[in-house]
């Protein structure tokens, strides 16, 4: 098949094309909303393992290295409990079969990060989690190690996403990503993760009570405490905007700046936050944890960075303009969780 001479993200039309080709494909029909402007929705399987330990495949197929640390198989297909704390491998439906000149990059999806599951893609013979080598054959495998919550999963659950290149993108821009912590007295400012709550299904929107899971927190000095051990949800300082022929990943701070982690789902599409999609004004929403100390986090402190990639043509679509749970918004849960009243 030929590609775009571009270099750059494939938009949805690049998407359905590889599709079209044979260079994705799924065990089952694919999903109507399964590809998004600039990247693809992938799904669980029916088979999973729990496994002792993660581990990269190095040499091996991640099938042969399951084999040395898997604890026992799972069935997906009923509806299974993945437990907070421990570490599960899923295979994916989704397989790829890279043409010259393709790579892949996978991510969280912001629902699957905002509650505090820590998803990393596999690959026979990888060295390396979430990307995908030029020309890779083979099957796609997800980690799974849910942290705050435990999370009730299914065949066609979506935990992460895909992004697809034709060649390596220049960095466009790079932008630096605030916390909003200045809320006047009762103005809620972010949420912490109860530690013992229940079961999050993963497939039910808007069926959780957020007070079941979530403690509010409120503005004070523009300061927040942040407890070692502890998960937050904070919104950005900054609007955010992506525009119609980029697309971006936030990524973590370097560790000299601050002792926490942000974000652990980092794509932005195209037109999230944008007047052509109907999304100024959106922030970004993220994801905190600190590390071995507790840290003082302050009002306008920058926590992440924006990195800004080109799109190889404009998407067919924006994000947003079928319906999105994220544009427009504020401080917000995910999807899962019904609005904080």
């Amino acid at each position: 098949m030929s590609l775009t001479d571009q270099t750059g993200i494939l938009p949805c039309q690049g998407i359905e094309a590889l599709i079209a080709a044979g260079a994705v494909t799924t065990d089952t029909p694919w999903d109507a909303d399964q590809v998004q402007p600039a990247s693809l929705d992938l799904r669980l399987g029916a088979q999973a393992w729990r496994v002792r330990a993660s581990f990269l495949p190095g040499a091996r197929r991640v099938e042969d290295r399951i084999a040395d640390v898997a604890m026992h198989a799972i069935d997906l297909t009923p509806g299974v409990v993945l437990e907070k704390g421990c570490v599960y491998i899923a295979k994916l439906q989704e397989r790829l079969t890279l043409p010259k000149g393709l790579i892949a990059r996978a991510n969280p999806k912001s629902s699957t990060g905002r509650v505090d599951v820590f998803v990393r893609l596999l690959t026979d013979r990888g060295d390396a989690f979430d990307d995908v080598a030029e020309g890779y054959d083979g099957p796609l495998y997800l980690e799974i190690a849910p942290q705050t919550f435990s999370i009730l999963v299914r065949p066609g659950t979506r935990l992460n996403q895909l992004r697809l290149k034709a060649g390596e993108p220049p960095k466009l821009e790079t932008r630096s990503v605030g916390v909003d912590l200045a809320g006047s007295g009762g103005e809620i400012v972010g949420f912490r993760g109860r530690r013992h709550a229940g079961v999050v299904d993963l497939d039910h929107i808007d069926g959780h009570d957020p007070r079941d899971f979530w403690e509010p927190l409120y503005a004070r000095r523009g300061e927040l405490l942040l407890d070692p051990g502890e998960f937050y949800i904070l919104a950005s300082n900054e609007a955010v905007e992506i525009p119609v022929l980029q697309a971006a990943e936030m990524t973590p701070i370097d560790p000299s700046v601050g002792e926490f982690r942000v974000h652990y789902a980092g794509f932005f599409d195209p037109g999230f936050g944008t007047d052509e999609a109907a999304g100024r004004g959106s922030k970004g929403v993220l994801e905190v944890r600190t590390h071995d100390t507790p840290f003082l986090l302050e009002h306008g402190q920058t926590v992440a960075r924006l990195v800004y990639e080109p799109l190889t043509e404009r998407p067919s679509r924006l994000y947003g303009q079928d319906g999105s749970h994220y544009q427009r918004q504020g401080l917000k849960l995910s999807k899962h969780f019904r609005v904080w009243a």
